[in-house]
């Protein structure tokens, strides 16, 4: 029996494929689980529609990204800290900073996990910073740290 998946199955199948099943397997366990839907014309043109959707949708979140990547690259994130000698920070500046200021300064939200610092600011000057929008698109943030007067 054709079974079109609903949920990711181990060892049978992932979500929006489509195979062929034991008609015991498909009946008792797949069917009643929620699991899948028989591979009838209708649920076929369903799953197309729904991949269809994810495709777009995909595609106006890449451009988002490509805009977001493009907005954030002429930025510069400016964070005063306590320094001593040598522009050494007593302390650092951290990635959870960093987003604070970019959210209060110019309204734009990225999530500190997408800031690719290994570890926190040190010293004091300007600091290119990664930040992973979508899989493709990377921009880099200029993170400038001040001497607190």
């Amino acid at each position: 029996m054709k079974v079109i998946f609903l949920k990711d199955v181990k060892g049978k199948g992932k979500k929006g494929e489509m195979k062929n099943v034991a008609d015991g397997y498909a009946h008792n366990f797949l069917l009643k689980q929620g699991m899948a839907v028989e591979a009838s014309n209708a649920n076929m043109k369903t799953l197309e529609a729904q991949k269809n959707k994810e495709q777009n949708l995909a595609a106006e979140e890449l451009q988002h990204a490509r805009e977001l990547k493009e907005k954030v690259e002429k930025l510069t994130v400016e964070l005063e800290a306590k320094a001593g000698e040598g522009g050494r920070l007593f302390g650092s500046i951290t990635t959870k900073q960093i987003a604070a200021e970019l959210q209060k300064k110019h309204n734009i939200k990225i999530d500190k996990r997408k800031m690719e610092l290994s570890e926190g600011i040190r010293a004091l000057g300007h600091t290119k910073v990664p930040v992973k929008l979508y899989p493709e698109v990377t921009a880099t943030l200029t993170v400038h740290v001040k001497e607190i007067n």
